[in-house]
Formats: C-alpha cells, structure tokens, sequence
C-alpha cells in the first residue's frame, strides 16, 4: 500500500504563495503513477486541483490555471504543488493521491492512495 505524507501547508495572506509537498513510501510504481492534488473546504465536496500524469504532462482545473504548478520528482518519489497568488477561495484541506494507471483523471474515484492532508489558509 503506498504511503503519501503531506507538507507545507500553512496560513498565508492573499497574493502570496506556498509551496506544498507530498513523500510517497512503499511505491515501487511511482515513476508510472499520475500523481493529482485534490483540496476540501468545509461544507463543500472534494475538488479536483491538478494532476500530473508518468509522462510529466501536467492538468489544473480553471480555477487554479496560471497560478499552481505541479511538478513530480521521480528520483525523490515526491509531488510538489506550487501555488502563487493564493485566493481566500484556496483555503482547504490539500490531499495528495496517487493512481497506479498513469494516465490523467480528475475523478477522486479512480485514485488508490491519498495522504492525510495538510491545511492551507488564506487570510484577507
């Protein structure tokens, strides 16, 4: 079973950025595997962030296009996010999963192992 571990999540004020990680163990196919991000804020459904599939191409919903990148270190087994000019819209729980399929989907669904999140805030 893969073990994803969250960090680098915080409390931020509006307009600046963060950058957060996600260490997978026990993942002899991570170099194969599409990594995604997903976030949760409460009273709201969790939502597609951004994926990134084996062969580095990279999705972001709408909301986040132009501001995150995703980006996947294969020699590390790890999956970063970075995000610029935070929104008080950002603010959530930011889950890192992982699909042994490499391919991209934004359906949670489809995703065999998430981590346990990490909570991002963004203040006014």
């Amino acid at each position: 079973q893969v073990q994803l571990v969250e960090s680098g999540g915080g409390l931020v004020q509006a307009g600046n950025s963060l950058r957060l990680s996600c260490a997978a163990s026990e993942a002899p196919t991570f170099s194969g595997d599409a990594l995604a991000w997903f976030r949760q804020a409460p009273g709201k459904e969790r939502e597609f962030v951004s994926c990134v599939e084996w062969n580095m191409r990279t999705y972001y919903a709408d909301s986040v296009k132009g501001r995150f990148t995703i980006s996947k270190d294969n020699a590390k087994n790890t999956v970063y996010l970075q995000m610029t000019n935070l929104l008080t819209d950002d603010s959530a729980v930011y889950y890192c999963a992982s699909r042994v399929r490499g391919s991209y989907s934004s359906d949670p669904k489809t995703y065999e192992s998430w981590g346990q999140g990490t909570q991002v805030t963004v203040s006014e």
